[in-house]
């Protein structure tokens, strides 16, 4: 029996969760979400359009008991870092098996990160890339790399974009679009790895290697960024001795060294 704990339950999240769930070891589910399903959601998204403007966790809730009506389903109704729900948010990763993390902001993967680790959880990460042109499935678990190693790694070593600088000359004024929303085939193709990964991280636990810690998955030729659409990357990525998120010894201890440490890190990605 299994307790499984996911923040995010939006486009990509949900069919996630969907497929994770249908497996009988998960018989506990907690969900961190905190917004409204919206008109905009309806297109990529796997609910009904009769369910605007209820909550996406309390929706997603009714639907993994039409498919799983013996799993008990906790929802929290919070956003993942903010203060007054740390206490709980504690708790609940305290008590897990492992996690999934479907949002798409640093600051939160970063919070996500830090909280399973403070914990010792594993957990999995799905990240589409703008366009739907591939995306990226990483898995983690306790004494390996952190999200920071991770990220760090990738700025330096992968190129997924090439975006048009913002013309700060003229605040206010037009700017060119940089993010493209992916479909939904794009999406759901990257959900099934990171649910496939998520499972063979449920059943085989410490011992899970498959050869990778970040999967990439092209699913368009895009010249100057990927040359062959349908083509795996499997990236081995090593925990960094110079990490300012888990350097040994350095962790942060409280929310106050969290967000310092956050804002470094995110600082030396900037810089990279």
């Amino acid at each position: 029996m299994a307790h499984l704990i996911q923040v995010g339950a939006g486009s990509g999240g949900m069919p996630v969760l969907d497929m994770v769930s249908r497996d009988p070891r998960i018989t506990q589910i907690t969900l961190i979400e905190p917004d409204l399903y919206k008109p905009h959601n309806v297109e990529r998204h796997l609910f009904a359009i009769s369910a605007i403007g209820e909550a996406k966790a309390e929706v997603a809730r009714q639907w993994l008991l039409d498919r799983r009506p013996d799993v008990h389903v906790q929802v929290m109704l919070c956003d993942l870092m903010a203060p007054e729900a740390q206490p709980a948010l504690e708790e609940v990763v305290r008590t897990c098996t492992l996690g999934i993390c479907a949002v798409d902001n640093e600051p939160a993967k970063y919070h996500w990160d830090a909280l399973m680790r403070r914990h010792g959880k594993p957990w999995t990460l799905g990240e589409v890339l703008s366009g739907g042109i591939g995306g990226f499935v990483h898995w983690f678990v306790p004494g390996g790399p952190c999200y920071g190693c991770v990220a760090s790694h990738l700025q330096r070593s992968v190129t997924v974009e090439k975006p048009v600088a913002p013309d700060y000359s003229n605040p206010g004024g037009p700017v060119a679009e940089t993010t493209v929303p992916a479909s939904i085939t794009a999406i759901h193709t990257i959900a099934s790895l990171h649910a496939h990964v998520t499972l063979q991280l449920l059943e085989q636990g410490s011992a899970y290697q498959p050869g990778f810690t970040s999967l990439l998955f092209t699913l368009h030729r895009v010249p100057e960024v990927f040359e062959e659409a349908y083509r795996t990357y499997r990236l081995r990525v090593n925990r960094s001795p110079t990490c300012l998120i888990c350097q040994p010894g350095k962790a942060a201890a409280s929310s106050e060294e969290l967000d310092v440490a956050l804002d470094q890190a995110l600082a030396r990605l900037a810089d990279e």
